[in-house]
């Protein structure tokens, strides 16, 4: 008995003493949990704040550097930027060239039409301001240009000329094979650039004016239309016609070189070739001016002649130069050119 009851006192003692020490240490406990938190707060690295992904519109590209005009030799080189390239090449036994713009606009993943452009008798292509036009035109609307020069016979004081058929000068006197000539560089031309090949045509002023209808007579499937400032059909055999070519002539009532009837009679004749209908509609009406056309051809074909009362023989639109008619401010022969050609 006295052993239990000493037992039972020892215990009522450390109780007290336990209860003590677990308060301590649970208050201990959390005193460190509070210190941790305030240690987590106190170090806690607050992320910085994202930067903006929103990108700024690209600037717009500037404009391709135009490359300057040089003489080479190497035809099968791609061209890939615009400017002014000249070209030599043989063709027949003769030294040939030709020049070649390619529009601000070019791009070589997009072939884009392509106009043969044949300066006139004596000239080159920068010696009229009117058919220089055509290299605006060509970067204003994106299509290509080719400019074939024609052939000089050697000696002093020679003059360019054009074998159209029954015209021109030593061209036509040798028998100057200017047809095949021109197709070589269309040849080289599809090498050098990207060509829509559905959408060939030529044009040119005076002989190579005419120059534009013997090609449109000998390689129809080749050319899809072309046009004429000042001057006539002359070839000298009959064309195949199988396949339309349409036909735009420009020309001026006071033309000296070159009668207003012979521009009439080609358009009569290309009318008939292209199986339009028999009689002409105007199309076109206004002071020192006129354009009338045949229409319902085969395969939507179409002839068209415009007529200005002034002018002589000059490119209507084009700027006045000295000792030459001054040209018909009537029409442009530059838009209405391009504007007929690439609708047909």
């Amino acid at each position: 008995m006295k052993l239990q009851r000493f037992l039972l006192t020892a215990a009522l003692a450390v109780l007290p003493m336990l209860a003590t020490t677990t308060t301590a240490a649970v208050a201990a406990t959390g005193q460190q949990q509070k210190t941790v938190k305030k240690s987590v707060q106190k170090t806690t690295v607050k992320k910085p704040a994202r930067k903006s992904t929103a990108r700024t519109a690209p600037k717009p590209k500037a404009a391709p550097p135009t490359a300057a005009a040089r003489p080479g030799t190497d035809v099968e080189r791609r061209l890939t930027r615009a400017g002014d390239y000249r070209f030599s090449i043989q063709h027949d036994g003769l030294a040939r060239t030709y020049r070649l713009h390619v529009p601000a606009r070019y791009d070589p993943a997009e072939p884009a039409p392509l106009l043969v452009a044949l300066h006139g008798g004596g000239m080159d292509r920068m010696g009229d301001d009117g058919f220089d036009s055509l290299v605006r035109e060509s970067d204003f609307h994106g299509f290509i240009a080719v400019y074939p020069d024609a052939w000089t016979a050697p000696g002093k004081g020679q003059r360019a000329s054009w074998n159209a058929g029954n015209c021109c000068g030593d061209a036509r006197a040798r028998n100057v094979n200017d047809v095949g000539f021109v197709q070589q560089v269309v040849t080289h031309v599809f090498r050098q650039v990207s060509v829509d090949r559905e959408r060939i045509y030529a044009a040119g002023v005076s002989d190579g004016g005419m120059m534009a209808y013997r090609l449109a007579c000998d390689l129809p499937h080749l050319f899809r239309g072309v046009a004429s400032v000042g001057g006539s059909d002359s070839t000298a055999a009959r064309c195949a016609g199988d396949k339309p070519v349409s036909v735009l002539q420009f020309h001026a009532r006071n033309d000296p070189r070159v009668p207003l009837a012979s521009a009439r009679a080609t358009a009569v004749k290309w009318a008939e070739l292209n199986g339009c209908s028999d009689k002409p509609r105007l199309v076109l009406e206004k002071a020192g001016a006129y354009c009338e056309a045949w229409t319902y051809c085969r395969r939507q074909a179409a002839v068209h002649l415009c007529v200005t009362d002034t002018g002589g023989h000059s490119w209507p639109g084009a700027k006045a130069r000295a000792g030459a008619a001054a040209p018909s401010q009537a029409i442009s022969a530059t838009g209405a050119m391009w504007g007929f050609l690439i609708s047909h």
